[in-house]
């Protein structure tokens, strides 16, 4: 059973640099030898909120060292992105194509708690380890279902390929599978950190002729118009109502409101923001994934408004990450240029402090 390095947390607000043990893999299961694991909000909400001890990470892009022998998608050497997206293939969900709302693999199951994992492949001190969100990717090696990995091709850097797995996908596929946005439509993106500069990317792709980035400093504005922001809106902290935002909106676009308008801030007091911004039968969407009560006026709804809370940018993993791949391979999107900063595991909490203050758009822990 090998022995490696990983972050292991009690979340309860404590985590650690640790040695632990993964074991082989079982029959459809895949070994990795991680070589990137990205840095996400989600992942120090983890540690500060989950109350049990596990390996941390949910991002991850490596190099298959070992398969199960009913195994057949990937092979010994292979490189591969991870997605916390497994589906089982047999639930009424995924008969549906809804793979990644599987009834037995989600991590966002039945118990409402978000990266509840069913299974431990890992051990630390003789006792069994869940890994976040299935995965636990901010270790040296894990063990994860074949339906977890996605085969790439060797030149794609494995910092860039960990990104994918969960901030890229989550923002892409808010625009392209959930919103089905239109070409030469009009959109607004509320927070252009990691996951709204992906939105805004994915909207550019998409065709869209206006996107209107929303944030509370100009840096971020700027940053947001070179990933394809054509107009930057700076917000008010006191205005949690956007009522000045929303002014602004509605005067560049004659008055409408625009055909789209993406949350990916994760604050509470501005789910409801996104209803104000768009036009009559226009469509909002909650991308950070929100799950405090918050209160609507119904008069947002009016008139034939849509707001929809898509998982996971609706991803399907097989499907998605080729077709991610294949834009940033022709240029079409910026993923080396997303990756801000890289760290090591030892150097994980100055990778947590420059996400927590926006130093950085996304930071990756990169394996030597």
């Amino acid at each position: 059973m090998p022995q490696v390095q990983a972050i292991v947390s009690n979340g309860q607000g404590y985590y650690q640099l640790t040695q632990i043990n993964v074991g082989l893999p079982a029959a459809d299961e895949v070994q990795i030898r991680l070589k990137a694991s990205g840095i996400c909000h989600t992942d120090w909400d983890s540690i500060q909120h989950w109350n049990k001890h596990f390996v941390v990470g949910h991002e991850g892009a490596g190099i298959v060292s070992a398969v199960g022998e009913h195994v057949s998608r990937v092979e010994v050497g292979d490189h591969v992105i991870l997605n916390w997206a497994i589906p089982c293939g047999q639930c009424f969900q995924c008969a549906e194509g809804n793979l990644h709302l599987c009834a037995n693999h989600s991590p966002v199951c039945g118990c409402g708690l978000k990266g509840h994992a069913h299974a431990a492949a890992c051990q630390h001190d003789t006792r069994p380890l869940e890994r976040s969100f299935h995965l636990g990717t901010m270790s040296e090696m894990t063990v994860v279902k074949e339906a977890a990995v996605v085969k790439i091709p060797k030149e794609i850097p494995f910092p860039t390929a960990a990104i994918i797995g969960c901030g890229v996908m989550t923002g892409w596929g808010s625009v392209v599978n959930a919103a089905q946005l239109k070409a030469g439509s009009s959109a607004c993106v509320i927070g252009c950190g990691g996951v709204g500069l992906n939105v805004i990317q994915a909207s550019k792709v998409s065709g869209a002729r206006m996107i209107i980035a929303i944030d509370i400093t100009q840096e971020r504005l700027d940053q947001a118009t070179r990933f394809g922001a054509t107009h930057g809106i700076i917000a008010d902290k006191n205005d949690p109502d956007f009522r000045q935002v929303t002014a602004q909106v509605k005067q560049l676009t004659d008055g409408l409101g625009a055909d789209y308008a993406f949350e990916c801030t994760a604050i509470p007091a501005l789910g409801a923001a996104p209803l104000a911004l768009i036009r009559h039968a226009g469509t909002a969407v909650q991308v950070s994934g929100i799950e405090q009560r918050i209160e609507f006026d119904c008069q947002l709804f009016e008139w034939d408004k849509k707001y929809i809370n898509p998982l996971y940018g609706m991803c399907n993993p097989q499907r998605d990450f080729p077709r991610i791949l294949s834009q940033y391979q022709q240029g079409d999107l910026k993923l080396d240029e997303l990756v801000s900063h890289t760290y090591s595991l030892s150097t994980l909490s100055q990778g947590f402090d420059d996400l927590i203050h926006g130093r950085i758009a996304k930071g990756v822990v990169v394996f030597d």
